[in-house]
């Protein structure tokens, strides 16, 4: 984890799957003119060594390593892992920023709008073979529907070739995660003031079930980028950074 030295508050960036911290380095200097910013990698991830934890160990390991009172930003995966953490120490948690967010990726009984399994079950057999391929299909699939697609993908593709990619085993434990993860019992219980932005044009994580976060979550509120995908801080990051700076400064001077 690398800290930017900025003002306070304290705000922590936690990425998605396959992807590291480097899918946020294009905000990190406008976000760091008026918070203190931490960017994680997550274990696997960057230089840190891949981990054996569980997804609830994972998220109690990342409040832990944060300062309290820290705001966490989460995307996709990430999300699910911030909102996790706020549950286990509600008392380190100034606030949520849930970026293309869900409470359970894939599609069960009584909630359809995610994933069906088989999708999980494809970039699982594609990390077994071809890992760094599965990687640029996924940024693919994640931005199709963005008015922005083709310049957002050369973006992310570049952030992969930026540093270590993480280890097939890291990528299989957090396809695990989204296939078993269903956080949806534990939604009323998330008392933390949240903010939601989700992508009107989400492949991933569909803008109903940021709908369905936003009217459970007892503090939520939902922020739509229209015509954006499963990257909406790619695509308005202007947007991105001013709702983030209010959002921040709110739960700041309470």
């Amino acid at each position: 984890m690398t800290m930017l030295i900025g003002q306070v508050p304290d705000l922590a960036l936690v990425h998605g799957w396959g992807l590291g911290r480097a899918v946020w380095q294009t905000l990190l200097a406008p976000l760091s003119r008026s918070c203190r910013v931490y960017p994680v990698d997550l274990p696997g991830y960057g230089q840190l060594p891949a981990s054996g934890a569980d997804f609830t160990e994972t998220a109690r390991n990342l409040i832990d390593a944060l300062p309290a009172s820290v705001i966490l930003c989460g995307w996709s995966l990430g999300a699910m892992l911030a909102m996790r953490a706020a549950l286990l120490a509600p008392q380190r948690v100034a606030g949520l920023v849930l970026v293309g967010a869900t409470a359970s990726f894939i599609q069960r009984d009584d909630w359809q709008q995610a994933q069906a399994p088989e999708l999980l079950d494809s970039f699982s057999e594609s990390i077994r073979q071809q890992p760094e391929q599965a990687l640029q299909r996924f940024v693919g699939l994640l931005n199709q529907g963005d008015g922005q697609a083709r310049a957002l993908g050369r973006t992310l593709r570049a952030g992969l070739r930026t540093g270590r990619l993480p280890d097939p085993e890291t990528l299989r434990r957090g396809l695990d995660w989204l296939r078993d993860i269903d956080l949806r019992s534990l939604l009323p219980k998330i008392a933390t003031p949240s903010l939601l932005i989700h992508g009107d044009q989400d492949p991933l994580n569909p803008l109903a079930a940021a709908k369905a976060l936003a009217q459970v979550m007892p503090n939520a509120r939902l922020a739509v980028f229209a015509g954006a995908a499963h990257a909406p801080f790619l695509a308005d990051p202007d947007r991105f950074v001013a709702l983030l700076d209010d959002f921040c400064h709110a739960r700041t001077a309470l």
